[in-house]
């Protein structure tokens, strides 16, 4: 939490667009410990029969964060100027860390520095960037181009190389073995295809406000509140209702579908359209992400034993954020493909129409991995998949 403070007072003070991507490197790294340590923490302090509830109040509170920081950050751009965006984590990051010091209970972990897997991370990032870089070139650059093939090549040795060094790492980046089991295969596959429709949502829903609709930044950013506070609701409402009814695989499926007609709905939104028609279609999304961020954590809780809780918890925010990060980068790319010369509102339109089309699609896939999702009990880990495990492993 400190780094992640000091990464931000970092980025603020950025000269240049290599500091400020180098300092925000930084600071994503702080964030994701965070982020993925959060629900970890969840296990070790609260029993199973209150982690569902506790996930739900997690969900809510991340919710209510996204409806606070878009419209903080549109204020504060028009406002003092980009670097208080950054700014402002300072002082809400030292009374964080003041409230954990003092509050959290002390729980000793096992894990240690040297656990970490070095070479693995090395690989992944090695992968990883050269893919990224390579999606984002295609705007400028033919699929087939000698840019686009050569990092497309060096990305794919370096993934088959992660590959077979994550199979034979004591203490893996990402635990390939696990995949071979449903209850955590299945709920690492939903945030990946689904995050594709969240990040769509919320990278490419204020471009649609303003480019299309002509709302300005400060506005774009309050009317994406209805969308978080669906969040905040549904959240909270899951981690209170999941553990005590039945087929929460359906639930999640629902959940899921909801999403994605919410993102087809957006396809619909042309000039003459209202900024409420954007509004009604980003709560039907925000309702169902809702669901699906606590369930899905709930589910991994409750699958995996106590010792991989940590493991897992991690690998659902691994794998959201890939999701979100390469089907921004798609996403981006058929933006810039595909918007017309020179630009105009109905060529915008038009775009984004496409764009929103791909996300629903991707996202759908989430919805058939739900479908397969083989249920286990919440309130403690069944017999049947504690074996699996050791097997698998």
């Amino acid at each position: 939490m400190i780094g992640f403070v000091g990464a931000s007072a970092l980025c603020g003070t950025s000269q240049n667009m290599v500091e400020l991507v180098l300092f925000r490197a930084l600071q994503g790294v702080f964030g994701g410990v965070l982020f993925a340590s959060t629900f970890a923490v969840l296990a070790d302090v609260f029993p199973p029969t209150e982690r569902a509830r506790m996930s739900g109040v997690f969900g809510a509170v991340f919710g209510l964060s996204s409806v606070v920081g878009p419209t903080l950050g549109g204020f504060l751009t028009d406002g003092p100027g980009w670097r208080w965006v950054f700014y402002v984590n300072v002082p809400l990051g030292i009374l964080a860390v003041v409230l954990v010091a003092a509050q959290l209970p002390f729980v000793r972990s096992s894990a240690r520095l040297r656990d970490i897997d070095w070479v693995g991370t090395g690989l992944l990032f090695a992968g990883l960037t050269p893919l990224l870089i390579a999606l984002s070139m295609t705007r400028d650059h033919a699929w087939v181009s000698a840019q686009v093939l050569g990092l497309l090549a060096v990305a794919a040795i370096s993934l088959v190389a992660f590959y077979f060094v994550e199979r034979n790492a004591e203490h893996p980046v990402v635990p390939f073995h696990l995949f071979r089991l449903n209850v955590f295969a299945v709920p690492a596959a939903i945030p990946f295809f689904s995050g594709v429709g969240m990040f769509g949502a919320v990278i490419f829903v204020p471009l649609l406000y303003q480019g299309v609709l002509g709302v300005s930044a400060t506005n774009s950013g309050q009317l994406l509140t209805p969308m978080m506070l669906a969040v905040v609701v549904t959240s909270t409402a899951t981690g209170a209702l999941v553990s005590k009814m039945q087929g929460y695989k359906w639930l999640g499926a629902g959940a899921l579908l909801v999403m994605v007609l919410g993102l087809f709905l957006l396809t619909r939104i042309a000039v003459g359209s209202s900024p409420l028609e954007v509004t009604r279609d980003i709560i039907v999304i925000g309702a169902g992400l809702g669901v699906t961020f606590p369930l899905t954590f709930i589910i991994i809780q409750a699958g995996l034993p106590h010792r991989l809780i940590g493991v897992g918890t991690s690998q659902l925010t691994f794998w959201r954020s890939l999701g979100g990060t390469i089907g921004t980068a798609i996403l981006g790319s058929i933006l810039v493909n595909r918007l017309p010369v020179p630009p105009s509102r109905i060529g915008l339109a038009g775009t984004l129409h496409d764009l929103f089309v791909v996300a629903a699609v991707v996202a759908a896939v989430s919805v058939a991995a739900a479908v397969v999702l083989r249920e286990v009990p919440l309130s403690q880990q069944s017999e049947t998949v504690a074996e699996a495990i050791e097997a698998a492993a």
